[in-house]
C-alpha cells in the first residue's frame, strides 16, 4: 500500500509498505480522509519532542471499515471516525473514565504510525460510526473535539462571556463550541489574516487583534496560542470567579501573580485531547447543521500532492484553517 512517510525533518516521500494484518479486537480500515494537524507540521519541521523518525503521520482520520467489529457496532463498509488516542485501559486515569490523559497514552501518527496511508488497523473501541457525515466532515471531528472538550470542561454558563486567544484551528473550534453552548464569544489573535478567516466562519463572534485589546474581562478564557508568554499574560483578562482553560501544551513554566490568581478565586483547567462524549457531541452538532464544515475545510490535496503541499502550508499557515488529504474512494 502507499504511505506518506516523514523520513526525517523536512523530508517527505510516498513509499510502498505492506498492508497491516488483522488483530483480535481491532478493525482494518481503508482511510477516506486525513486532516493535517499542527502536530503534523511540527513533525515535518522537526519540532515535535520525543518523536522517532521515520514516521507515518496523521491522526485526524475518517475511514471505511474493511471488517465487521467483534462487538457488532461496525459493519464492513461503514464510514467511521477514528479516535487516535490509544490508552492502556489499566492506569488510574483510564479506570476513572479519563483515557484522554492515560499515563501510557500513544497517539496515532505521533507515538506510532498513523493514517497518512491507504490502510490502518485500529482497536474497535476507538471507532465511532459516522452516520450520515461525509468523509471530509468525519475527518474533522477529532480536531473539533479538542475545543469541544475544553468547553465542556469549562462549564461555562449560557449568556456568559468567553475569550478565545489564538485563532488557529483549535481556537476556532473552541470558539465555535463556546457559541453552541450559548456564550458570547470574542476571538483574539495577532494575525489579521487569521482573524478574517475566523470571522468568515464565526460571523456572530467578535474578533480583535491582540494589539487592539482593551481592558475588558471575561467569565471564561480559553488559550489556544501555543505561546507560554500569552498563557502567562492571560489571567489579567479573566473576571473574578472565572475559569482559565489551557488548550495549548507548550514547553515552559506557567507563572501567575498569586494575589491576582487568588482574588479572582480562579479555576485553572488543563484540557487534553478529548473523550468519546466530545466526539459524539461534535458529530451531533454537525448532523444538526451547527458546524460550518465547508468553511472549515479550506485546503485539500492528495497523498502524492501532500509531498509538496504540506511543506508549503507549514511555511504559511495564516490562510489555512483545516487542510485535508483526500484518499481515492
Amino acid at each position: 500500500m502507499k504511505a506518506l512517510l516523514c523520513d526525517e525533518p523536512h523530508a517527505l516521500s510516498v513509499v510502498d509498505r505492506p498492508r497491516p494484518d488483522a488483530k483480535p479486537g481491532h478493525v482494518r480500515l481503508r482511510i477516506a480522509a486525513i486532516g493535517i494537524c499542527g502536530t503534523d507540521y511540527h513533525i515535518y519541521g522537526g519540532n515535535q519532542p520525543f518523536l522517532a523518525y521515520p514516521r507515518v503521520m496523521g491522526h485526524e482520520l475518517s475511514a471505511h471499515a474493511l471488517d465487521d467489529s467483534a462487538d457488532g457496532r461496525i459493519k464492513s463498509g461503514d464510514l467511521v471516525v477514528v479516535n487516535p488516542y490509544l490508552s492502556c485501559g489499566k492506569c488510574r486515569a483510564c479506570t476513572i473514565g479519563k483515557p484522554n490523559c492515560c499515563s501510557d497514552i500513544a497517539v496515532l501518527g505521533v507515538h506510532t504510525d498513523g493514517g497518512m496511508c491507504e490502510e490502518i488497523v485500529v482497536p474497535q473501541e476507538n471507532l465511532y460510526p459516522a452516520g450520515d457525515l461525509d468523509p471530509i466532515a468525519a475527518a474533522m471531528v477529532e480536531f473539533l473535539a479538542i475545543g469541544a472538550h475544553g468547553v465542556r470542561r469549562s462549564r461555562l454558563d449560557t449568556e456568559s462571556s468567553a475569550l478565545v486567544v489564538g485563532a488557529g484551528p483549535i481556537g476556532v473550534g473552541a470558539a465555535l463550541f463556546a457559541q453552541i453552548a450559548g456564550a458570547r464569544v470574542t476571538l483574539r489573535d495577532n494575525s489579521p489574516e487569521r482573524l478574517a478567516l475566523a470571522q468568515s466562519i464565526l460571523p456572530e463572534a467578535k474578533v480583535e487583534l491582540v494589539s487592539d485589546a482593551g481592558d475588558a474581562v471575561f467569565d471564561t478564557l480559553f488559550d489556544a496560542t501555543g505561546n507560554i508568554n500569552a498563557m502567562n499574560a492571560g489571567l489579567k483578562f479573566l473576571d473574578h470567579g472565572g475559569s482559565y482553560v489551557l488548550l495549548s501544551v507548550v514547553k515552559g513554566d506557567l507563572s501567575f501573580a498569586d494575589p491576582e490568581f487568588h482574588k479572582r478565586e480562579t479555576t485553572l483547567i488543563a484540557s487534553r485531547n478529548a473523550l468519546k462524549v466530545d466526539f459524539e457531541h461534535v458529530m451531533a452538532c454537525m448532523a444538526r447543521g451547527l458546524v460550518p464544515v465547508a468553511a472549515l475545510a479550506t485546503h485539500r490535496t492528495t497523498l502524492e500532492g501532500a509531498v509538496a503541499d504540506l511543506p508549503k502550508w507549514a511555511e504559511d499557515r495564516g490562510a489555512v484553517v483545516k487542510a485535508l488529504i483526500e484518499m481515492p474512494a
